[in-house]
């Protein structure tokens, strides 16, 4: 089955879409995604394929998300998640020990983001959440895994860890997290504003740019302005 998955993603290859995406993903020298390989596949289209190839075991999803090939581990993601959503307890602690296993290999924004929340998220909701505090004290994606965690907590209205990880990477260099921690912010406003404006109330003359601005993208223009004044 494993070599049919990886036969379908070649057939599906586009290597001028390939050649974009290595550049919108930042693959170069130096940079953030350095050497991460793209087919050059549309994510609905990788969706899809998750989909047809959903019954691959764990073993293959194993083999699978070590692949160099970005499309095939975001496969094997979305193939995780599905089983994630359909799986009992112990099927479950399965999954998300898989992944912490594997974690290394969730190593761009967009595999991050589509496949945190709903697994290591999903299983930590209602456990203890040490795992999240170690994550933010490591590299860029353990970083990033760790804020997009708890998302699933924010929409379950359960904020407090999100705060928490947000007042540790306060003074984070990299802009992915600025923007992963703004992101969340502006999510933990939809649900109570009150509790998003106390926390900029206490950062925002002191957080990174970028973070304030997504946090505070969708306030009234008159309110946003006052916040990057300073004038709140």
């Amino acid at each position: 089955m494993l070599s049919s998955l990886k036969k379908t993603v070649k057939e599906n290859s586009n290597p001028e879409l390939g050649i974009f995406l290595q550049r919108f993903f930042k693959t170069g020298k130096g940079d953030y995604a350095e050497g991460d390989v793209f087919a050059g596949i549309k994510v609905p289209v990788s969706r899809k394929i998750a989909k047809q190839f959903k019954n691959l075991s764990l073993a293959d999803l194993s083999e699978l998300i070590k692949s160099k090939i970005h499309e095939e581990r975001l496969i094997a993601l979305f193939i995780l998640v599905d089983k994630m959503k359909k799986a009992n307890e112990k099927e479950q602690k399965k999954i998300f020990k898989f992944y912490v296993k594997n974690m290394k290999y969730v190593n761009n924004w967009d595999l991050v983001d589509l496949s945190a929340e709903k697994i290591i998220g999903e299983y930590l909701f209602d456990r203890d959440r040490e795992l999240l505090f170690k994550l933010a004290k490591g590299d860029l994606w353990e970083r990033r895994i760790a804020v997009l965690s708890t998302f699933n907590f924010i929409k379950k209205k359960d904020h407090i860890t999100t705060l928490k990880i947000a007042e540790l990477l306060l003074r984070d260099k990299h802009d992915l997290i600025h923007k992963a921690l703004g992101w969340m912010l502006r999510e933990i406003g939809k649900r109570d504003l009150q509790t998003e404006e106390d926390f900029l109330e206490k950062h925002y003359k002191s957080m990174p740019r970028t973070m304030l601005r997504y946090s505070i993208e969708k306030f009234p223009e008159k309110k946003r302005k006052a916040y990057l004044e300073g004038k709140i």
